[in-house]
């Protein structure tokens, strides 16, 4: 599949300043549109095991992935004519409405503030926000047991919020720019916790066998959905069908599938969320 680099993390201000201000390479046509002209650009995350992933050989695996091709296909649009776009947190709103990406499919909780801005098809997956610590932290229990603790999240996210508002307001939250970047420092001791979603913390633990672990349960529901242009009603319902089509597909290719095949055969497959078609 075809790589877009513009927005990689550390690319610098200058890449970043030309998201800001429009000067992207998007088109100006929507999802649909530009899937029947046979080509699509879809955001996805790069740094997150199990769910969107950049390998070495510049390929890209993960349930986020896989459902973006799936969807794809059923626009009528091939694998090798997908352009995967790198959608930082904090950015994924930008690539929609400046049109430098089609659709968005990252780990992307559908929330009533972000529906002002975006349009949301799914949702797909339903996650829980969880806590990761190291191995052989027995401190951290749960959200509750966060006060004075250094936590990390990503910017633009809804994880930090959570917390300081429900649970822990004197927790010292540390913002990074990924996921990936808060692993980092937990492994080296300059946090105490990363929080997000279970299924992304889920993907580092596997990736870090015996160092990070999973602790309490899930304390909020979060809805994956795929973001598309405010508005644009016919491609919501185009890719709501497609969602269905995997929700439904009981193949090597459907939804169940591609969960097992990201996350291990004994992953806990979840009920099938049901489409919220507004």
């Amino acid at each position: 599949m075809r790589i877009t680099r513009a927005l990689r993390l550390g690319i610098g201000f200058l890449a970043l300043a030309a998201v800001a201000s429009g000067c992207t390479s998007g088109s100006s046509g929507t999802a649909t549109q530009n899937a029947a002209g046979g080509k699509l650009t879809i955001g996805i995350k790069f740094d997150q095991p199990g769910l969107g992933l950049e390998m070495k050989n510049g390929t890209f695996s993960g349930f986020d992935v896989d459902v973006a091709t799936y969807v794809a296909g059923k626009l009528g649009v091939k694998p090798s004519n997908i352009t995967f776009r790198e959608a930082p947190s904090a950015e994924r709103e930008t690539l929609i409405q400046n049109g430098a990406v089609d659709m968005v499919v990252a780990s992307y909780s559908i929330t009533d503030q972000r529906k002002k801005k975006v349009d949301f098809a799914g949702p797909y997956y339903i996650a829980g926000q969880s806590l990761l610590v190291r191995a052989d932290n027995n401190s951290v229990t749960g959200p509750q047991s966060l006060g004075g603790k250094k936590l990390c999240t990503v910017k633009g996210s809804t994880s930090a919020q959570d917390i300081q508002q429900d649970f822990a307001h004197d927790v010292n939250l540390q913002e990074y720019d990924t996921y990936s970047l808060c692993v980092e420092a937990l492994k080296n001791n300059m946090v105490d916790a990363v929080t997000t979603d279970n299924i992304i913390l889920a993907g580092y633990v596997a990736q870090n066998p015996g160092q990070l672990k999973l602790v309490g349960t899930p304390f909020t529901t979060e809805r994956y959905g795929i973001g598309l242009r405010r508005g644009d009603k016919e491609s919501r319902d185009k890719v709501n069908d497609a969602v269905q089509a995997m929700l439904d597909d009981n193949g090597p290719t459907g939804w169940r599938a591609a969960l097992q095949k990201n996350f291990g055969p004994a992953f806990p497959v979840p009920t099938v969320p049901q489409i919220d078609r507004y």
